[in-house]
């Protein structure tokens, strides 16, 4: 039995503490007004975990403006300890999401300016537990075409429908469940699928392939009526829903030798293809109907191959900073081609770099006080004017480092 089956319901809980009951049933009135129903039912369950807590472990407290500190630290030490959806306890991500939605109650209240609101918001962002964020998981290249061949020898249309659909317009479950009997358009000279309102509060156009054009009409001709409202129902004329469609998609795994499949993954596989492929990640955004590029980061995965094509493009590059050429021998190179490179220097702008080639030089701009730096009575003008700009300038150490390779080529002259 889960966790939310054994907390008792609102009446039991007005019968014990009405005052309490009555603002939070409130509360979720005014939020039925403002957000989903699911996000509503997520409140309705948070708010009577706390309450069925304080019933439980602290029956002194009859308002809500009584709950203090110390009531929610003990709270969470209990919910902690409460039975999870298929596990022992609750996850950490559904203790984050109960305390963070009870943390939102405290806050609009408190703006409301409800008289039942605490003195101070009793839960901080720090109650909230710390999360995991894992990669999304998508189906690697073979998985994917083992999938699609399995959905496709399936016998049942609406298998291969699904899986397909899914696969080829990274559409969410509830975009896929709920379009309409005209989401089907003709744009120019292609066909685009209008996705309704859905988890964003936004529409959009996906373009669609024209081999699933086919195939959804060759689905509703043989299964679906000219009234029913949407898109792809059952063959029945009911709508499908979540569980469903992940039973449809799994029965195709499981034919194909593939573990459990989530139907986000082929949400997350159809954007790691994208972006493996060269599509920018603005049009995978686009694509998925995301908000930001935040959110296309984290579902489209770039691929160990892909990672490794880009790293060994560079390699090469990289190990041209850390290897040196090797000089040939003496005996391959020649005696006059040896005594050439011997006499030949790179030229600089005031005598020459007489450095080996094999050795690599980290002192490009200060060529003055290197070793290898010689220079002849050809150069005393430039650095005549060089020293002459260095004192200009107030350069002092470096007119006297001009100043003594002067006096070093007068005394040779002389």
């Amino acid at each position: 039995m889960t966790g939310s089956r054994r907390l008792p319901d609102w009446d039991v809980l007005a019968a014990t503490i009405p005052d309490m009951v009555t603002p939070m049933r409130r509360y979720l009135e005014q939020l039925a007004c403002i957000l989903r129903p699911g996000s509503v039912s997520g409140a309705d369950l948070a708010l009577r975990s706390l309450a069925g807590f304080l019933v439980e472990q602290a029956p002194e407290v009859r308002h809500v403006a009584d709950i203090r500190r110390r009531h929610i630290e003990d709270f969470r030490t209990w919910l902690t300890d409460r039975p999870g959806y298929r596990t022992g306890r609750l996850t950490p991500a559904t203790l984050a999401h109960r305390l963070g939605t009870l943390r939102m109650f405290f806050v609009r209240i408190s703006d409301w300016d409800w008289p039942e609101a605490p003195a101070r918001i009793p839960i901080i962002p720090a109650d909230l537990p710390r999360q995991d964020h894992p990669l999304p998981k998508a189906l690697d290249d073979p998985s994917a075409a083992k999938l699609l061949r399995a959905a496709q020898a399936d016998p049942r249309m609406l298998t291969r429908v699904v899986v397909e659909v899914l696969l080829r317009t990274g559409l969410r479950v509830g975009e896929f469940t709920e379009l309409r009997a005209d989401a089907i358009v003709l744009i120019g000279a292609a066909h685009w699928l209008h996705v309704p309102v859905g988890k964003l509060r936004e529409d959009r156009y996906l373009p669609l392939h024209p081999h699933l054009v086919t195939l959804i009409g060759d689905y509703r001709t043989a299964h679906v009526t000219a009234d029913n409202p949407l898109l792809l129902p059952r063959e029945n004329g009911r709508p499908l829903d979540r569980h469903t469609v992940t039973r449809l998609i799994n029965k195709a795994g499981t034919a194909a030798g593939l573990s459990h499949i989530h139907p986000h993954q082929l949400r997350h596989t159809l954007a790691t293809q994208a972006i493996n492929r060269g599509m920018t990640l603005e049009a995978i955004a686009a694509l998925l109907g995301h908000r930001s590029l935040d959110m296309t980061l984290r579902y489209a995965k770039i691929a160990n191959r892909t990672v490794a094509d880009e790293y060994f493009a560079v390699t090469e590059k990289v190990e041209s900073l850390y290897q040196q050429g090797k000089p040939l021998p003496a005996d391959i190179i020649g005696p006059r081609m040896a005594r050439l490179r011997r006499e030949h220097h790179r030229l600089l702008g005031n005598g020459y770099c007489t450095r080996p080639p094999e050795l690599d030089c980290a002192f490009e701009a200060i060529c003055e006080t290197c070793t290898f730096f010689q220079t002849s009575i050809a150069f005393r003008p430039t650095l005549q004017a060089q020293h002459d700009h260095a004192a200009a300038h107030d350069q002092t150490h470096r007119a006297d480092l001009l100043t003594r390779l002067l006096n070093g080529l007068d005394q040779q002259a002389s």
